[in-house]
């Protein structure tokens, strides 16, 4: 089983036919289920838009897709953004194990079906991922 971590999804371009259409800068996780369901690509056009993980083949050196239909439009990414966590807004945030605080959130491993396997935290302990880990809401301040 080949496993990949947000950050090394990120690193990767987005290509079709081997032209690079943009690079990837965030990953969505669904609230649900916990798996990565696409990632947000910033275009050579600047604009955002959502390519689902599914419709990309993942190699060590890129995101290569066959049609570039299945970049969606920004409203689309807007529908997906408010269904799921950015990996980004999560990254620093206390992960809990049990309750109890075992580190904040580097960055996650997810495996070929873009289901989350484990966290990393920022002492690059691995921490598999399991009903007992959640991680700590934000905290909001008074204003």
């Amino acid at each position: 089983m080949r496993e990949l971590s947000g950050d090394g999804l990120l690193a990767r371009p987005v290509r079709l036919h081997g032209i690079d259409l943009g690079r990837p800068v965030d990953v969505l996780l669904d609230r649900e289920a916990l798996r990565a369901v696409g990632l947000d690509v910033l275009c050579g056009d600047e604009v955002h838009r959502f390519l689902p993980l599914p419709t990309a083949a993942v190699s060590d050196v890129a995101l290569t897709i066959h049609s570039p239909l299945v970049l969606l439009e920004e409203d689309e990414l807007d529908f997906y953004r408010s269904r799921a966590f950015a990996l980004s807004s999560l990254r620093g945030r206390p992960v809990l194990r049990s309750g109890k605080d075992a580190g904040r959130l580097r960055d996650v491993v997810l495996g070929p079906d873009g289901r989350l396997l484990a966290v990393v935290i920022e002492n690059g302990d691995r921490i598999t991922f399991d009903d007992t880990l959640a991680f700590a809401p934000e905290r909001r301040s008074a204003a």
